[in-house]
């Protein structure tokens, strides 16, 4: 089972930028098929935000897309969330996950957007 560890997050103005990471132990980010990040606002369920698969193909829900950018490094055994033109919506607790380890969720990195 791989550990998954979050940072990145912050108070930002709208319109700022913030770069997540999430940190790969316990195995090779090049084994993972797919990787994911999360996000899950006070009173909302959690909702899927970028998706990476094979580190080549991407997915972005509708409410980030031209905005933010999921990459992975793997000599960093690291995923990227790049986000910018950030919204007061954008506040969340931010989430990885990697698919083929089921439950490997990190303990998150909170994004708060407020001017």
């Amino acid at each position: 089972q791989v550990q998954l560890v979050e940072s990145g997050g912050g108070l930002v103005q709208p319109g700022g930028s913030l770069r997540l990471s999430c940190v790969v132990s316990g195995g090779s980010i090049i084994s993972i098929k797919a990787m994911g990040w999360y996000r899950q606002a006070p009173g909302k369920e959690r909702e899927l935000v970028a998706r990476v698969s094979s580190g080549i193909s991407t997915y972005y829900a509708d409410f980030v897309k031209g905005r933010f950018t999921v990459s992975r490094d793997n000599v960093k055994n690291t995923l990227y969330l790049q986000m910018n033109s950030l919204k007061p919506e954008d506040t969340a607790m931010y989430s990885c996950a990697a698919y083929d380890y089921p439950g490997s969720w990190g303990q998150g990195t909170q994004v708060t957007v407020s001017s």
